[in-house]
């Protein structure tokens, strides 16, 4: 575990300040929430960025030829029970 010190303006202080103990929590916490939160959406953005670069319109195409139109179990079909 590092220390850092953070400079923030005083109303992000006092913002952050509000959620975290609206959530029971300290503004460490929250702080180490959010920062976390923020680094796995871009890693999540830069993965798909990369698997889109590996992709083709021709490989999409051929997939969603697979998926058809019709259930895979015909006879799984809901239907509401008279009554209920």
């Amino acid at each position: 575990m590092s220390n850092y010190a953070l400079r923030l303006p005083e109303s992000l202080k006092q913002a952050a300040k509000r959620i975290a103990a609206a959530d029971d929590t300290t503004m460490n916490q929250f702080f180490v929430v959010t920062i976390a939160e923020k680094i796995s959406a871009m890693e999540t953005a830069q993965f798909f960025e990369k698997r889109a670069a590996m992709g083709s319109t021709a490989a999409a195409d051929a997939a969603w030829a697979k998926v058809g139109t019709q259930s895979a179990i015909p006879e799984d079909v809901w239907t509401p029970s008279v009554g209920a």
